[in-house]
C-alpha cells in the first residue's frame, strides 16, 4: 500500500511537471485564510522546486482578505473559507472556472499542556465546561469564533461567555492559553495545533460542529493564470492531501 500510495504521488509530481514544463517561471502571489497557512507554510517550497515558480503569500483571516479583495487588492490565486470565497465571487474577482474544493477543517478546543481535559463529549457537556471555564479565547470576525458565538446564544450562554472572553479579529488564539491568559482556546483546529503548550481536547460535538471548506481560484485578472492553475492543481495531489491531513485539515 505505501509503494502504492508513493507511486500515485510521483506520478501526480511528474503530470504537474508536465502541465509547467512550457510556463515560464512565475511568481504567483497567493491570498490565503489562516486556517490553511501551515499545510500551505510546508508545501510551498515542494511545489516551487517541481515547478520553477516563486509564491508570494499573505496569510490572514478570511472575513479580511474578503475585504481587501473587494477593495481591488490584486492576486493570483486566493484559497478562502468556501462562504468568502462565494461573497467575492459575486463581484467578478474569480476565474470560476479554476474554481477548486481544496480541503476541509474542523473547529476545535484546546487547553493549556499538561492541564486537565474537560468533557466536551456532549452538548450538555460542552455547555457546563464553557459555564465553568474561568476564560475562553476565540475570535471575533474569524469563522471559528463567529460560530462559536452563534452556538453560546443557541445554548443560552453568550453572556456568560462573552464575560470572561480573550478575543482578538483573527490570528493565533492558542497564545492566550500558552501563556496562561485563558483557560480554553476555540479555533480552527489546523490553526491550533502548531501552538507550542498547549494541547488539543478535540471537535466540538458533532450537533454543535461546523464543518468549514475551503476553496482555491484563479483572479479573474491574474497575469499569471497558468502558474495559478498549476499551483491549485498542485494543492489536489495525493501529497498535498497528506499534509492537509497531517496539520488538521480533512482533504477536500
Amino acid at each position: 500500500m505505501r509503494k502504492l500510495i508513493l507511486t500515485t504521488a510521483i506520478a501526480a509530481l511528474w503530470s504537474l511537471s508536465a502541465i509547467t514544463a512550457e510556463i515560464k517561471a512565475a511568481e504567483i502571489k497567493v491570498l490565503s485564510s489562516n486556517g490553511m497557512r501551515e499545510a500551505v507554510v510546508e508545501l510551498a517550497p515542494q511545489f516551487e522546486r517541481s515547478t520553477g515558480h516563486k509564491l508570494s503569500i499573505r496569510y490572514d483571516t478570511a472575513a479580511f482578505l474578503q475585504r481587501d479583495i473587494d477593495r481591488g487588492e490584486s492576486f493570483d490565486v486566493a484559497v478562502m473559507t468556501t462562504s468568502q470565497f462565494d461573497a467575492v465571487a459575486k463581484t467578478g474577482k474569480f476565474d470560476l472556472a479554476t474554481r477548486t474544493l481544496v480541503t476541509l477543517s474542523r473547529i476545535g478546543i484546546a487547553v493549556r499542556k499538561g492541564a486537565s481535559k474537560p468533557d466536551i463529549g456532549s452538548v450538555e457537556a460542552f455547555r457546563r465546561t464553557m459555564l465553568a471555564a474561568k476564560s475562553i479565547a476565540y475570535a471575533t470576525v474569524g469563522t471559528s469564533g463567529v460560530h462559536f458565538m452563534a452556538v453560546c446564544e443557541r445554548l443560552g450562554i453568550a453572556g456568560e461567555v462573552k464575560a470572561k472572553g480573550k478575543t482578538l479579529p483573527g490570528g493565533s488564539l492558542g497564545d492566550f492559553v500558552a501563556k496562561g491568559e485563558a483557560e480554553l482556546a476555540i479555533q480552527q483546529i489546523s490553526e491550533l495545533l502548531p501552538v507550542e503548550g498547549i494541547e488539543l481536547v478535540g471537535p466540538f460535538p458533532a450537533e454543535l460542529a461546523l464543518i468549514t471548506p475551503y476553496t482555491a481560484a484563479v483572479g479573474a485578472s491574474s497575469k499569471e493564470g497558468a502558474a495559478g492553475k498549476a499551483f491549485i492543481a498542485f494543492l489536489t495531489t495525493p501529497n498535498a492531501r497528506a499534509v492537509f491531513k497531517a496539520k488538521g485539515l480533512d482533504p477536500g
